[in-house]
């Protein structure tokens, strides 16, 4: 059963027929399509021709006497009851670099459809980029998605492009390779604690390992605050909580050398699950949330500009 309906997928195609947004944008329709079907091997319509890429090439570049909506309400290509897979692959192509290179252009569409998938669990997103515009995939949404937000404005905040790239490559691989996700947390923590560090001018080793790195940054911070009284009603909570927080980089370090990428492995090594991932790339990003926040209000009370 498909979890955007009907109506959804039409509300997204009446939106881009309001706007005159032609679907395959820079391409013809046949160099579209052919990038997700295989033409050859879809029925034609016109008994002049034998396969799909006949009459579409017929009635589209040779008669042009198909609006250039056709392809919505076509029965060979199904796309408001195919497979969600299939519908989304459909969206994500329009939004193709290739396709649509104009920047701005695809920022409202995106913005289009984001809004009428809203409330199906789905999404797009930017994955990666190609000759700097963004290629989107959908993604499932979550708490762990929800999350993914807070640790990009982290970065943005430390204005750490690295730190960006570990996250789109957390997204990336959290489905299809657990190990590279887990691995990357970690690098998304020690990547974290340089940034600030750097911002604060403590001086950062060669050797300095993630706990290393850890503490340097809870010391500088103040990560663990020093005016809790004890008489504070759960003050000795409060601190081990936050201590705790501190505590989870020794975790992640270790859990990225027995499953994560960066090693090599026998041939009797069994990896995690996608789930697996979600917990070590959720936990990196509520350290990489908590110690940027510290650190931007402790900033903030030291008047540093």
């Amino acid at each position: 059963m498909n979890d955007i309906s009907r109506e959804v997928r039409k509300n997204i195609f009446d939106g881009l027929i309001i706007e005159s947004v032609y679907y395959a944008g820079a391409l013809s329709d046949i160099d579209f399509l052919g990038r997700l079907y295989d033409l050859t091997s879809l029925k034609s319509f016109d008994d002049r021709f034998q396969s799909a890429d006949g009459d579409i090439w017929q009635h589209r570049e040779n008669n042009f006497d198909w609006s250039d909506d056709w392809i919505y309400s076509d029965p060979r290509f199904n796309l408001l009851s195919c497979p969600d897979g299939e519908f989304l692959e459909f969206l994500c192509e329009m939004l193709h670099p290739v396709v649509r290179p104009n920047k701005d252009e695809v920022t409202k569409i995106v913005d289009h459809f984001n809004d009428q998938l809203d409330f199906t669990g789905w999404k797009l997103i930017a994955a990666e980029k190609i000759a700097g515009r963004a290629v989107f995939v959908p993604v499932k949404k979550s708490l762990f998605y929800s999350s993914i937000g807070r640790a990009t404005t982290s970065a943005e905040v430390l204005s750490s492009n690295w730190m960006q790239s570990e996250i789109r490559r957390i997204q990336n691989s959290i489905e299809n390779d657990p190990a590279l996700a887990i691995g990357t947390a970690k690098d998304l923590v020690e990547s974290c604690c340089k940034a600030i560090l750097m911002e604060l001018s403590v001086p950062v080793g060669t050797s300095d390992n993630l706990p290393t790195l850890a503490k340097k940054l809870a010391k500088n911070i103040g990560l663990v605050p020093e005016g809790i009284s004890k008489e504070a009603k759960g003050a000795d909570n409060i601190k081990r909580v936050l201590s705790n927080l501190a505590s989870l980089v020794n975790g992640i370090a270790e859990l990225r050398g027995l499953y994560g990428s960066g090693h090599g492995r026998d041939g009797q090594h069994v990896g995690l699950e996608p789930r697996h991932a979600r917990l070590a790339a959720s936990c990196a990003i509520a350290f990489v949330d908590f110690c940027t926040e510290t650190y931007v209000k402790r900033k903030g009370k030291r008047g540093v500009s």
